[in-house]
């Protein structure tokens, strides 16, 4: 069994257009479709069509549309009752993949609320081989609240407690990866952001400067670092070595979820028992196959195609650096 906790879930709306976006211009969509969303709800989304036993908490009352959503679509969930509507997020694709993001805020929590979905989050992460804390913080919600739950469930559950993922930004993943988790799925600018590096557009393109920032991370004690890198891939650093992922050129359709699934892809196989390689190599194809997809469609695992995923290794133990990436001097 695998957990995720949306703290901040949505309606996700994705917008078609024929041609390009032009700001301040009226467009004719090609088409529009929506599904519940929020980075964990994805996963799990991801998870149940790859046949993985998942549960998403998230907070919402029982007839919001994203709660109806996924009874819909039969998605296992729990859900915490707050009184508030959940926001809707829109995104709007063009035919090249590029893809433009409005994200509302969200519905605050309050305190007891807080309390509330994280003693939710303890009570069904018994048991459970992952717990995946994922997504942006709904307004209220202290830029620790990730960290805490990390704390409290090692806490309750000692050596018995699942291994924790975390899929955020800003703040609260940094300080998420001072609690230790043993993985955290940054793409290249969350990755610069984490390690102080300026320029994450580099990282994306050069995936040894995108590992030199992963190693530092795992010389302050986060166990693996998922990084994707858009068209160049994606990398897995660990204390035992680092490895680059690519799939043969692709057309991208939509980015939406892509990095959600991706990290699905990841657990699915760690919960087959695969090795580094093996998580890595499905979770880039899961990537792939989600970016030839519409709009926030999760892949089923047979959209997925590990066999054309060409795996490389960056590194082994000896190999090892914690230095900085260093940067061009112009």
């Amino acid at each position: 069994m695998i957990v995720t906790l949306t703290p901040n879930p949505s309606l996700d709306r994705t917008i078609e257009l024929p041609g390009f976006l032009a700001r301040g211009e009226v467009h004719r969509a090609l088409r529009a479709h929506h599904e519940p969303g929020g980075k964990g709800v994805n996963i799990c989304r991801a998870l149940a069509a790859g046949g993985v036993s998942s549960i998403a908490i998230l907070p919402g009352d029982v007839d919001d549309p994203v709660l109806v959503a996924l009874r819909d679509q039969k998605i296992p969930h729990r859900a915490l009752p707050i009184g508030h509507a959940l926001r809707s997020n829109v995104a709007i694709t063009e035919p090249d993949g590029t893809t433009t993001k409005v994200n509302e805020p969200g519905a605050a929590l309050t305190a007891h609320q807080q309390a509330a979905l994280i003693e939710l989050v303890l009570t069904q992460a018994e048991g459970a081989s992952w717990l995946v804390l994922a997504g942006s913080l709904p307004p209220g919600v202290p830029i620790d609240f990730y960290a805490d739950i990390i704390g409290l469930l090692r806490a309750r559950y000692g050596a018995a407690a699942p291994r924790v993922a975390v899929d955020s930004s800003g703040p609260p993943l940094a300080a998420a990866v001072l609690a230790g988790p043993d993985l955290i799925k940054p793409n290249a600018e969350e990755l610069a952001e984490l390690t102080g590096y300026s320029d994450a557009a580099s990282l994306e393109s050069d995936p040894r400067r995108a590992l030199a920032a992963a190693r530092t991370l795992v010389a302050d004690g986060v166990v693996t670092i998922l990084a994707t890198l858009g068209a160049q891939g994606a990398i897995l650093v660990t204390a035992d070595g680092a490895w680059l992922a690519q799939t043969p050129p692709m057309s991208v359709v939509s980015t939406v979820g892509a990095g959600d699934s991706a990290l699905a892809g990841y657990l699915l196989s760690s919960n087959a028992g695969a090795l580094p390689e093996g998580c890595l190599r499905q979770a880039t194809a899961h990537g792939a196959a989600a970016a030839a997809l519409p709009g926030s469609t999760v892949p089923a695992l047979s959209n997925t195609h590990p066999a054309t995923v060409v795996v490389t290794v960056l590194d082994t133990p000896d190999d090892h650096t914690t230095a900085q990436p260093q940067e061009d001097d112009t």
